[in-house]
This record gives C-alpha cells, structure tokens and sequence, in this order.
C-alpha cells in the first residue's frame, strides 16, 4: 500500500501540463493551455488544463480531473497504477506502507501461487500439443469445435492427462511445494495426506487477469456420463476470486477500448469462436451470475455493455438481476438475442465475421424494449400481472443514476406499455425516494456513480419531486468546493484564559451545520456524496479546500471538483481599463452567496410542501381533515414569507 506522504509528494510533483503534455499538444491561451481532446473526436479544441489549479477540464465530452485521473483514464489504470506510473515519471521513490511479518509472507505466498499456476498450464499445454494423449484426445477436440491450432496457443489451452497425478509428479518434481497444488486448487488431498490432480481427463481454458497471468482454471470432461460434472472450475484462493474475474478480459481489453463497447457471453468457447471469427472485444462472466466487481472491471475501459444471450428464456430472466446491476453502475446496456437453438460459439460458426457483427448490430436492443417485449405476452389479458410487470420494469429504471436516461426509459415505457406517462413518473418517484432513504442509513450505499450528464448545469424539467432542487443543490456543492475554507461569518470563542476571541465559521462547516440543524439532505446522490465527503473532514478537524475534492482518491468526488471550478470563460481585464466598469466577483460576497444559496433551497423545498398541501386540499374528505390541511398550509406560507422576506430579500427561483 502506498503510504500518504508518498501519495501528497506525487500530487506535488505532478504538473498537470506535464502530465496532459505527453498526450496532448498544448497552446497557451490566457492562463490556461488549450488542445484537442484525448477523450473523444473534435476538431475544434474545448480542452482545457489549468496549470494554477493542476486540474484539465474538456467543455465537450465532460471529462475533467487530476494529474491521477488523467493517467487513470487516458492509460486505464487503477488508482494505484496511475500513481506509481507518474511517481516514475518524477523520479519519486514509492514508499510502502511497512509490510509486518505476516503480510510478507501473504505476498510471497500469492507469488508462489502465481507461479505453481504458470507452470501448470505450460504442463497442460504442453501435453495437449506434445504428446499422444493429448493430440488424440484434447486436441481433436478443439478441433472438432473448430477451433484454430493459432487460436489455440493464443488462449493457452490445454489438457490434463487422465492419470491421476501426473500434475502432481511434474510439479513436484520441479520443486513445487504440494500445499500450493492445494490452495490453487490443481490437485486435491486424498485421506491418506496424498495428492490427487483435480482436472485430470479434462481439456483446459486458462482463466487470465488483467495483466495476463494465469490464476486460475476450467475444465471440461469429454466424457458422456451424466454423473461426471461437464465442468469443473478451480476453486476460490488468494489468486483467485471469480466475482472479481472475467474471462478473456486481458485478450479483450484493448478491443474493448477502441470499439467503446464490451461484449458479454456466458462461457468459454463463447469467447474463443468469437475471437477466431474477429470479434474481440468479448468477454465471459464463466457461467456465474454477473457481479458488481465484474461490471466495475469492464467500465475500467468502456461504459457500453451488450450482453448476448441464447435462445433459453428461462435463463435469460434469471439473468435480469444482472442487468440491474449494470443500470445501477451507470452504464449503458444493450441486448441481443441469438434465434433459438444457437448462442455465440454455434451461431459464430454458421457466418461470416462481418454478418456476426452485422447481426449483433441490428439485434442490438435497449434493456427496456428487450425487457417488456420478452415479458408482455405472458400478461395478456391479466391486468394485475400487467401491472407488477410496470412496477418491475420502474423498479429497474430507477437504479439509472442519469436523469435524462430515466426520463428516455420512462417516456419508452409509457409508449409501449399504454400507461400514462405522469403516472409512471410518480411511481418511480416514489421508488427512488424509497432507495434513497435506505441509502443514506448505509454509506457504502450511497457510494453509486453518477453519470457526467447530472454535471450539467440544465436538466429536464420531469421527475419534479427529486429534479426541481437540482439547480439549488448544485449551487451549494459549488460554493462547498469552491469556497470551503474561506470564511463565512464571524463568531465569537472562548479562548484558554476564559476570554472571548474572534474566530471565523468557513463555508463547509456553515454548510454542515445548517443542514445538520435542520436535517437536510441532497436528493442529487453524488452531491450526498460529495457533501459526506466534507463532514468526513470536518469532523476529523480538516477544513476542506478546493485541493480536497480535485485530488480525492474517488475519481467521481475529484472530476466533478474539476468540472465545477472550470470554466470555458475569463474574466476580460478590459472591463475595468477600458471601459470603468467595476466588476463585482463572487468571492468577494462569499457570505451573502452562501447564505443566498442555502435558504434559496429551503424555500425550494417548501414551495414544494405546500404544493403538496394544496393536492391534498383537493382530495380532503371531511372538515376535520380540510381544516388540518390548511393550518399546515399557513404554516408553510407563514415559513416561506419569513425566509423570503429576512433572508433573502427579493429570490427569483428557476
């Protein structure tokens, strides 16, 4: 783990117009530097870097960050990949946080583990295409499957020898311990304390991660009797965790980048007769169900999935779970469904490279229409399923973190299901809200991307409960980032000898207070996110700056930070030399702004309640309750007049 210190030396260290310089051709302009984007295709440069706040911004797709996540996104790396490839750039030495005994021998275990594996499929390849087990067996096989002696050698597949411990004689012979055949999984210990090969008699895929080690394996038998498991898989070790695993992904990873799209299949040979056909950027879940962490390793490189399935209904409604997942990580989903009979390996087959990737194109359809085309007809003529059938589908909308995406998927499933479009928009309110209180009990919850579309200033007029603050909560996280540590009011203290001092309240506790008061919150979940983000500090005694958030390890907090403190605009000098104008520049108001935006948001909120008031007014059934309603009323009126008139003056809200 890289320690802190080391962590604040490579920021120090990083100029962002160094850093962006090595990709980027840079031109001065002002005190910025302008360029073409890395990131997507422009002919007209909109790319930002600003030296003085070591952060770049692009005003054209959005993206903007550190010096990290520069690296992190143009390279696609991790974290901590990003930081020691530019800790090598600035000849900084990276300082590992001091490993106790426990944890070296953790590290040299993986590494023995790492290395038992390679040298078990060398064993298994070498048997499949050298001796005479093999060829007639295993690689008969492959080549009755149709696969290539090339894509072969390219998947390293292989062959475990009948006798059942031929691996175990190998690589103990070799010096290999037996404990590592053990915990990798490769060999199985007998009663007696003896070993035995776990895949022998089976063909071998490999199972590579991102950097192409071999760390864990699949075999298939050949053999037709029903009690012999199809496939055995190597089971969980420290090298190994198949939630966090996809394979093909080191073959594919490139592909994946340039085409911007990830193909998801089921299985193994799934992967490899779609390679062989020339498809590439395509990758396997193994037959598991399709986990968060696997979704999260696919977005390292693009944010479009399209998941292929077979002809099997049954286990494509098994894998709808999945597809929420991919929603929820705000990434964009796409299914095709093969004609029955076929999946990827069998249909890849049967055409060309160019109608395979033909056919996936045309077939390619939203998760929406896929969704209710498959489920509508078994609703025929039975409204309560129709109606849990919409609830379902709204439940799954919901989880898009992307506004304008959900306000499309609703508008699409009004049309094709014939229900009224506000209702829909209610009932996913209602879902939303419901998700949003149980997240805020549970911090790791609210950890949920938020797509670069909730970063722009304008956003759709639907959704009214949750997207008519939005304008108002976005100017308070601006002011959080922009002005946290500057102050925001004067205040009064005692001091060590019992006297009474002057101190100042900053704008991130002024925030946090007045929302802890009153227990506010932001419907606008990255912005919860962002907001928590600043309690973590202030609570630990930190004042949170504008460097807090553009070099934050989460790279959502920072390239929001970024994108919120650039602007494509500067202030022109000439306003004042030439024309006598005298601008007036927001941080020279800080207090009135703040003020002026918190209590901009309250009354936002209150115009809302007494909106709700007046609907419940319409429906009341007796005195009782309609003289209730409208005591509450007033008092909400009474409230808003109150903050309008002392607070804020004149407020015009949007």
């Amino acid at each position: 783990m890289i320690d802190r210190q080391t962590i604040d030396k490579i920021f120090e260290a990083a100029r962002i117009e160094e850093v962006v310089g090595d990709f980027v051709n840079l031109k001065k302009r002002g005190a910025n530097l302008l360029g073409l984007c890395p990131f997507h295709n422009e002919k007209t440069p909109s790319f930002n870097v600003s030296p003085a706040r070591g952060i770049y911004k692009c005003f054209g797709c959005g993206k903007g960050g550190n010096p990290v996540n520069f690296i992190m996104e143009h390279e696609h790396l991790t974290y901590p990949e990003a930081l020691r490839h530019l800790a090598r750039k600035y000849s900084i030495e990276i300082e590992e946080k001091e490993e106790s005994p426990e944890e070296i021998q953790a590290h040299n275990e993986r590494e023995s583990l790492l290395l038992v594996s390679a040298f078990a499929q060398q064993f298994f390849t070498e048997t499949l295409l050298e001796t005479e087990e093999g060829k007639a067996i295993g690689l008969s096989y492959f080549h009755e499957r149709g696969f290539t002696n090339d894509i072969v050698a390219k998947f390293q597949l292989g062959f475990s020898p009948e006798r059942r411990n031929a691996l175990v004689e190998a690589a103990t012979a070799k010096g290999y311990k037996p404990e590592y055949l053990e915990t990798t999984g490769l060999c199985i210990k007998r009663d007696d304390g003896g070993l035995f090969d776990r895949f022998a008699g089976r063909v071998m895929f490999p199972i590579h991660n991102v950097s192409g080690r071999v760390i864990a394996f699949g075999g298939r038998t050949l053999k037709t009797d029903k009690k012999v498991a199809k496939y055995v898989n190597s089971p969980e070790s420290p090298i190994y965790h198949k939630s966090n695993v996809l394979y093909g992904i080191y073959f594919a990873k490139n592909k994946i980048v340039s085409n911007d799209n990830c193909l998801l299949v089921e299985g193994y040979t799934d992967v490899i007769s779609m390679h062989q056909a020339g498809i590439e950027n395509v990758v396997a879940s193994s037959g598991t169900s399709l986990t968060v962490e696997q979704i999260r390793l696919i977005k390292r490189y693009t944010k479009n999935i399209t998941i292929l399935y077979d002809g099997d209904a049954a286990g494509i409604k098994a894998s709808f779970r999945g597809i929420d997942l991919v929603l929820e990580e705000g990434m964009n989903v796409k299914v095709v469904l093969f004609p029955e009979g076929d999946d990827p390996d069998s249909f890849s087959k049967k055409v060309g490279a160019e109608e395979l990737q033909e056919f996936i194109n045309k077939e390619s359809k939203d998760f929406i229409g896929f969704k209710t085309g498959l489920l509508l007809k078994e609703t025929q003529n039975d409204p309560i399923a129709k109606a849990g059938l919409i609830r379902e589908i709204m439940e799954t909308i919901s989880l898009i973190p992307d506004a304008i995406s959900r306000n499309v998927y609703t508008t699409e499933c009004s049309r094709i299901m014939n229900v009224d479009e506000q209702l829909l928009i209610s009932e996913l309110n209602k879902t939303r809200r419901k998700n949003f209180t149980k997240n805020l009990k549970d911090e790791e919850a609210q950890q949920i991307p938020e797509s670069e579309a909730t970063q722009q200033q304008v956003q759709p007029q639907v959704e009214k409960i949750e997207q008519d603050c939005e304008e108002q909560e976005r100017n308070i996280i601006r002011l959080l980032i922009t002005f946290g540590d500057k102050p925001v009011m004067p205040a009064k203290a005692l001091n060590e000898e019992g006297e009474e001092a002057d101190i100042f309240i900053s704008v991130a506790e002024f925030i946090y207070h007045d929302f802890t008061a009153d227990n506010l919150h932001f419907d606008n979940l990255l912005y919860q996110l962002i907001f928590n983000e600043a309690v973590k500090g202030i609570e630990k005694g930190i004042i949170p700056d504008e460097k807090y958030y553009v070099q934050n390890p989460d790279d959502r907090i920072s390239s929001f930070a970024a994108g919120i403190i650039s602007s494509p605009y500067l202030l022109s000098p000439q306003w004042l030399e030439k024309h006598k104008i005298q601008t007036n520049l927001e941080d020279a108001q800080i207090p009135k702004s703040v003020k002026h935006a918190i209590y901009s948001l309250k009354i936002k909120r209150l115009m809302k309640k007494i909106s709700e008031t007046e609907e419940l007014f319409a429906t009341a059934t007796n005195e009782e309750e309609t003289i209730a309603i409208l005591e509450q009323h007033k008092q909400l009126l009474d409230i808003k007049r109150e903050i309008a008139t002392k607070e804020l003056g004149r407020v015009v809200l949007k």
